[in-house]
């Protein structure tokens, strides 16, 4: 008698493995199986491809996502290495965010990928999953999404663009972006010259080249053991980054086999390994946002204090824009994230697990001795003598906020000045360029209601442009204060992730303008020079209301999102208890 090949139930322990996971429910187990495999079979699968290890590759190709402009070369050398180590790739499609393409932002839509990207995971029959993702918020989508699901899990950057040439001089996305149209502003050069660099600043498909969020996202998923090894730093249209695709669908298949879930690799080890990187490398402060979400949903708190005294210990090292001269392509050269670990090795976690089933200490060591180059400081040379990013407290700011001292103006990280306020990003768009604005180089600009839900999604406008005015004299830096974002990208003595945010009746919402305010790094402090007597006068005078929305996504944001220091996700969405904090 022939065997059964539509029994839900086998003999071998794989009950809820391959085509067998997650069986639709019909009241009956074996029709579920019956019914899956004859519509699979109608692409011309045959039972022997079938039976094997099931790993789903998450697809988010899309052509108003240029960062992910190489994702179908990416997806069939995934899938060339799932076949050659045994399993069966299984592509799907999820969303696909672009950090300029996404209105109001793309922090509005993260988590709303993250929600796809888990409910896809659950749905369908899978083993593992291949996260391909490159822009600035779908890493931590992805991530997220696949630390809710628990399934056995890996990342795919999708690579760092290469840089331009412009009249003889190396440009790229985007803090040579930023440096040219302040330019432009200042009217130092024309309008030719910018529509000419316009078409040099992006030479590729691939993520920003310079130590924006993406790339910093992509050393932290490598830091976190997410990646293969060296699968932060090889360019998108390299033959480096074409192989570690292929490596990545071959490793997809061993932790599928082994149950390599993705809590035995994001440990409070993990995290803290990837803080120490997300601080020596001068990365994104959009990076503390997005491992305070993925953290949350392993049940993890951040704790910003712990990662205050961290920074204090950990220098820069890596000499990349903003922060530095080179380009993430000079990194991928340079030896990648193998250089940098090894560099930090006396202070990381190298008993931490990673994908491949080894620990980081085991990689830092397989990677060999390494090379001369000038791109990763000797910790002994530190381009910036503590870590890039520094947590301040105070009055203003009761919740923490945030400023990436390495890319700050020396001069102005200890200063008291008279803040010129805007109420909102509109305001703040009619006023700025006024010749009638009332603002010196000495006055602090202060930006309210781009938190989460003030904008919503807390978009990256907290890099406020120096007045227009002050620009033409020569003005290069102002300390501006917001509770919104800023690009990795971007450069400035910036404050940023004001917490609580002004819109739901944060500190930051009574500031006006002639308040005094004081800013010291050295001492952790932002302060506005206000009594609490008079603030409690005016948070009575002028209450706060906060936004609502009558339906939809909006108000589903509106709702439920945290504040910066718990990852700006949803609440429902985070682990249901707090079980730690990192760093410990």
């Amino acid at each position: 008698m022939t065997e059964s090949k539509f029994e839900p139930d086998d003999n071998d322990g794989n009950a809820n493995a391959g085509m067998r996971k997650g069986l639709t429910s019909y009241g009956d187990r074996g029709f579920s199986l019956f019914l899956r495999k004859a519509f699979i079979k109608g692409a011309g699968y045959t039972d022997a491809a079938l039976d094997r290890p099931v790993i789903g590759i998450a697809s988010t190709g899309s052509a108003y996502n240029p960062c992910h402009g190489n994702a179908p070369q990416l997806i069939e050398a995934v899938k060339r290495g799932v076949m050659l180590a045994g399993g069966l790739p299984m592509e799907f499609p999820t969303i696909s965010v672009h950090e300029s393409f996404a209105a109001p932002t793309s922090m509005y839509l993260r988590n709303l990928m993250a929600m796809d990207t888990e409910e896809m995971v659950r749905a369908q029959p899978m083993d593992a999953v291949v996260l391909i993702g490159g822009c600035d918020k779908t890493v931590p989508a992805q991530l997220m999404g696949a630390a809710s699901a628990g399934l056995p899990a890996i990342q795919l950057i999708t690579g760092s663009m290469l840089t331009g040439s412009h009249r003889g001089e190396r440009v790229g996305a985007c803090t040579d972006c930023r440096r040219y149209w302040a330019r432009y502003r200042t009217g130092e050069i024309d309008a030719e010259e910018t529509a000419d660099v316009n078409n040099q600043l992006v030479a590729s498909v691939g993520t920003c080249s310079v130590m924006g969020t993406a790339s910093t996202m992509a050393c932290i998923a490598e830091a976190l053991g997410m990646t293969v090894p060296g699968g932060a730093s090889p360019p998108a249209v390299t033959a480096d980054r074409i192989r570690i695709a292929e490596q990545t669908g071959a490793q997809a298949v061993r932790i599928a086999r082994e149950r390599l879930t993705i809590d035995k690799v994001l440990t409070p080890a993990a995290f803290e390994n990837a803080m120490r990187v997300l601080l020596a490398i001068g990365g994104s402060t959009n990076g503390i946002v997005h491992l305070a979400a993925i953290a949350g949903r392993m049940g993890l708190e951040i704790d910003l204090h712990a990662l205050d005294r961290m920074g204090r210990e950990t220098p820069v090292l890596l000499d990349l824009k903003p922060s530095g001269q080179h380009y993430m392509e000079d990194f991928h050269a340079a030896g990648g994230m193998a250089t940098l670990l090894r560099e930090l090795r006396p202070l990381l976690h190298l008993d931490a697990l990673t994908v491949t089933g080894r620990t980081l200490g085991e990689e830092i060591e397989a990677a060999g001795p390494g090379f001369a180059q000038d791109v990763v400081r000797p910790v002994a040379q530190p381009i910036y003598p503590q870590g890039g990013i520094a947590v301040l407290w105070g009055n203003l700011a009761p919740g923490g906020a945030i400023i990436k001292q390495s890319a700050a103006e020396p001069v102005l990280m200890e200063h008291e000045g008279r803040a010129v306020v805007f109420e909102n990003a509109e305001d703040l768009a009619r006023r700025i360029d006024s010749d009638e604005l009332d603002v010196t180089p000495h006055d602090v600009l202060v930006l309210k209601n781009i938190g989460p839900k003030g904008a919503p999604g807390m978009p990256e406008a907290g890099y406020l442009p120096i007045p227009r005015k002050l620009a033409r004299a020569g003005v290069k830096d102002m300390v501006r204060i917001s509770d919104g974002r800023m690009s990795g990208t971007a450069f400035g003595t910036i404050v940023l992730h004001v917490t609580p945010e002004s819109a739901i009746g944060g500190p930051l919402a009574y500031v006006r303008s002639g308040d005094r305010i004081r800013l010291s790094v050295a001492n952790r402090e932002i302060s506005l020079l206000v009594t609490d007597e008079e603030l409690a006068r005016r948070a009575k005078e002028s209450p706060v209301v906060e936004p609502t929305a009558g339906r939809g996504y909006r108000k589903l944001f509106l709702q439920t999102v945290t504040q910066a220091d718990k990852g700006v996700d949803f609440d429902f969405l985070r682990a249901p208890d707090t079980t730690g904090k990192v760093p410990r």
